[in-house]
């Protein structure tokens, strides 16, 4: 693709898609029956995004740039869908906060996909590598370890980033 090859787009998508659509269905599993945004369409969705318009020079340095990629393109069309949904921000005042840590706690709640995408915008200001972890490990459906090593981390540092992700998200979800 840096070369300028035009197939090199549609050779990527088969060697990429089972492990894409397996971070779909992570954070997808919990939907509810019928719903419009399935797994298969939200990796369609967040290729098409990554590959752009074919006007822009695409690059990515390694295998965990282009899933850092993938799964901030999800990250951003579930809060596209979400927003649809035309949902009440913040959910009404219900408390959420124990839905930081269960495991696809992002595919039974729309709001909290709001109001994770706003506040990981704000730590990522604040603390870019830790809001790249957060993103990986919430909306790309990796472990913290498995986010840390395609960030380049190492195990104890991934942990602290996530600790530190954490409490500043969950202190964020309480206002």
């Amino acid at each position: 693709m840096e070369s300028g090859d035009p197939s090199a787009a549609e050779k990527l998508l088969p060697m990429v898609y089972e492990e894409l659509r397996k971070l779909a269905a992570a954070k997808l599993a919990q939907e509810k029956p019928g719903q419009t945004l399935q797994a298969t369409a939200l990796v369609h969705e967040a290729y098409l995004r990554l590959l752009g318009d074919g006007k822009q020079h695409l690059s990515w340095d390694n295998r965990g740039h282009f899933f850092g990629a993938a799964a901030e393109a999800m990250r951003r069309i579930l809060v596209e869908s979400a927003r649809r949904n035309g949902r009440l921000k913040r959910g009404g005042g219900r408390a959420r906060l124990e839905l930081i840590d269960q495991p696809d706690s992002l595919a039974l709640d729309s709001d909290l996909v709001l109001s994770l995408d706003e506040l990981i915008a704000g730590l990522g200001a604040e603390d870019p590598p830790a809001a790249k972890l957060a993103t990986l490990h919430l909306f790309g459906g990796l472990s913290v370890e498995e986010a840390g090593k395609v960030l380049g981390l190492s195990r104890p540092v991934a942990y602290r980033n996530w600790k530190y992700a954490r409490a500043w998200l969950r202190e964020g979800l309480e206002k």
